[in-house]
């Protein structure tokens, strides 16, 4: 049901835009992963081949990639693509 100047379906529309950001996003640092390295560029620990294996251009071992997640910022908390309803709320 439409509320305001929402059309039917933005909820979802926004929900399925966000979906597809985060995918574009992800596929995105595929593209730049590049080979896989045999010894962490951070650490210098050795990466087991059966990680090297499933991650493809992986670059850190499993500790430091765990840290470098734990900084990692999502770009946008919400999506800007909402109705003008939700805006003015």
């Amino acid at each position: 049901m439409a509320s305001g100047w929402a059309k039917d379906g933005a909820v979802q529309e926004q929900i399925d835009s966000t979906v597809e950001d985060g995918i574009q996003e992800a596929r995105l640092r595929l593209q730049r992963a590049g080979p896989s390295l045999a010894i962490c560029e951070a650490c210098e620990a050795p990466i087991p081949e059966a990680r090297r294996q499933a991650v493809p251009g992986v670059r850190l071992c499993i500790a430091c990639q765990a840290e470098a997640d734990r900084h990692q910022t999502h770009r946008a908390g919400y999506n800007r693509r909402g109705s003008k309803d939700s805006q003015l709320r």
